[in-house]
This record gives structure tokens, sequence and C-alpha cells, in this order.
């Protein structure tokens, strides 16, 4: 069975969830006469298997896995393949792996050309309820993450279930933490299953698990179905990233991206209470939620005054004014704009260890 969810706007596209999605993919990329299919090392056979059916000449492109792959270095060489194989504008390109792999394929697609066609085969839960799903398409640099990319939407996103059970059981936990940040701000029943059934989360071919995959999905396509650009409604995803993005930076990205949003949803849930805006109890069910699935709640004391530089440079901020998404009440985000420093440093005072 295969779950077809719509992203509306400007150019709306669907996002398949179901097993065995191979076979769609050639509907999506009618008329391409090339297909770049960009992935990583430890995924080349999923990688053969998916241009052996897209019914496209297969331009096979190897990257560096996870968020090593995400550079301008890496998409200048990638651009570089797609230049010497004649890649024209009714061609596509085709992400197959995590969602550090699908970010770089979109922004290969969205630069080469201005713009050409392109399909994220995601192979992680992260990537499934996140990377894959919105339009956002970047690179890392120095200055940290995702500051360098576009709005490119893709032609469709094939969420492949079958791909969970191969991931590393870490791997898997650690997208939960983007399923459960979608659990606080839009569809609290997602909270309720994981609450219910912790094991079933983890469980890749049990039905809890596709259930998760489907809520998170149509969460975030409400949202940017809604706002592309984040110019208003899809900045509520970004709640936990902005400390969660400052402590990917200061590890230089060596730690998971879901370990990262896990700490900085623990830090919202304290923003949102310290500031008046949310209650005990709801604050408190960040930490009991993400620990029973294994997640990481802590971080070092002494990290503060780095984690503070860099959010300063958080894309949410403006005019060096930081802004947080925060919780007026279970599924009821906000904004809070310019908190006082010390706000920010008695709710880092509940992470830090």
């Amino acid at each position: 069975m295969v779950t077809r969810i719509n992203v509306a706007g400007d150019r709306p596209y669907d996002v398949l969830v179901g097993s065995d999605l191979a076979g769609e993919l050639p509907g999506l990329i009618e008329g391409a006469a090339q297909a770049a299919i960009l992935y990583s090392a430890p995924l080349r056979e999923r990688a053969e298997q998916i241009a052996a059916k897209c019914g496209a000449r297969a331009l096979p492109i190897e990257v560096p896995d996870a968020e090593r792959g995400k550079s301008i270095e890496v998409a200048a060489r990638c651009w570089d393949e797609l230049g010497a194989a004649n890649f024209t504008r009714t061609d596509v390109v085709v992400g197959v792996g995590g969602g550090a792999v699908t970010d770089l394929a979109g922004f290969v697609a969205a630069g080469w050309l201005r713009g050409v066609r392109w399909v994220p085969v995601s192979t992680s839960l992260l990537g499934m309820v996140d990377a894959a799903v919105g339009g956002k398409t970047g690179v890392n640099i120095a200055a940290g993450k995702n500051l360098v990319g576009a709005f490119h939407p893709p032609a469709g996103v094939l969420c492949d279930l079958d791909a969970l059970a191969m991931l590393p059981a870490d791997d898997l936990v650690a997208g939960l933490a983007e399923v459960i940040k979608c659990g606080f701000i839009a569809d609290p029943r997602i909270l309720e299953l994981i609450e219910g059934d912790p094991a079933g989360a983890v469980d890749p071919a049990g039905a809890v698990l596709r259930e998760l995959v489907e809520r998170a999905v149509r969460v975030k396509a409400e949202v940017v179905g809604v706002d592309l650009k984040e110019s208003g409604l899809r900045e509520i995803l970004n709640y936990g990233h902005t400390l969660g993005h400052a402590i990917e930076k200061r590890e230089k990205y060596t730690w998971k991206h879901g370990h990262a949003i896990s700490v900085g949803l623990v830090f919202a849930g304290a923003l949102s209470r310290l500031s008046g805006r949310l209650d005990d109890r709801t604050a408190a069910r960040h930490r009991e939620l993400l620990e029973l699935v294994g997640l990481p709640t802590a971080y070092p004391q002494e990290a503060w005054t780095d984690l503070l530089s860099a959010m300063r440079v958080d894309k949410k901020a403006r005019a060096a004014t930081l802004r947080f998404v925060v919780l007026d009440g279970l599924a009821k985000p906000g904004i809070l704009s310019g908190p006082d420093e010390e706000l920010l440093r008695r709710a880092y005072a509940e992470v830090a260890r």
C-alpha cells in the first residue's frame, strides 16, 4: 500500500510513503533522458537498484557520507560531472540517501541551469520526515549549517519504508527527534503513539512507525504548502533548531542532527516555560518523551558562550535580534523575539550538565 500526501503551493507534488517504491520513479521523471543519481558509498547497492528502474540513462555520482557531503566543493564537483555529461534542462537529479544527501541533491539541481527537476529517495527516518519534504535545499559553510541554499521543490518524494530496516538503530532513534517536534508543534497524537508504544516507534516493520512517518510528513506538508520560503508559518518547523544547529556547529557536524535537535527541544520547552508561555507539565514532557526513546537531553555547561555566538548567526535572526520558536501551549507554536540573555542562560541551565 502506498500513501500519497500532497504538498500544495505554486509547484505542488506528492510525497509517497510505502514499500518497494523504486517503480514509482519513472512516473516522476517522465521525459528525462538522463538521471544523475547522487548517493554515498554505504548506499551504492540501493542507488544501483534505483538507477536500474529509473527509466532514464543513469549518471551515478558518489558523494561523501553524511554532513561531509554537504559542501560547496562537493556541489561544484557534481556540477562538473553534469557539465561533462551534457546534462540538459529536461534531465533530473535524484538523491538517494538521508537528509544530507537529499539536501545536496536538491541544491545541485537548483543551481544547474537555474533549476532542473529533482527527486529525493529518502532512506532515513530523518530524511523522510524532514529533509526530503519542503523544497529547502542547501549546504554548510564555516559560518554555519544550511546558510547557503535555495528553495527548490522536488518533482516528488519517495519515502521507502523498506530502507528503515537497514538503518542502524541509533540513526532510527535520532530521526524520532524531528517526529517528536511535529507532535509538539502540531499533532499531539504523535506524542501519544510514542508514549503508548515506545518499542513500536523504533520497529521499522511495524504499523506504529509507519503512522508516525505519515503524521510527521502531513504536518510538514501542511506548513510548507502554505509557506514555501519561510516568510511566516514555516518558521514553526524550526522548533528546537536554533540551539540544535549551534550544537552541530560546535561539534563540527560530528553529532547526529537528531541528537542535537533533541537537546534543542528540551531547551525550547524550558525557554517557553520560563518566558511564561508554556505550562510546566508540557515543558517536562519534552525531556520525558525524548529520553523514553533514548535521545540525549543534555549538553556541557561550559559550551554556552560558543552556543550563544553560533545562535546569533541563525537564519531566523533579524537584524542581529535573536528569535526563537516557542510554545504557547501544546500544538500552539509562536515566536519569542529578542529575549533577555539571562532568560536564555536560565533555559540553558536546564540542559547543561
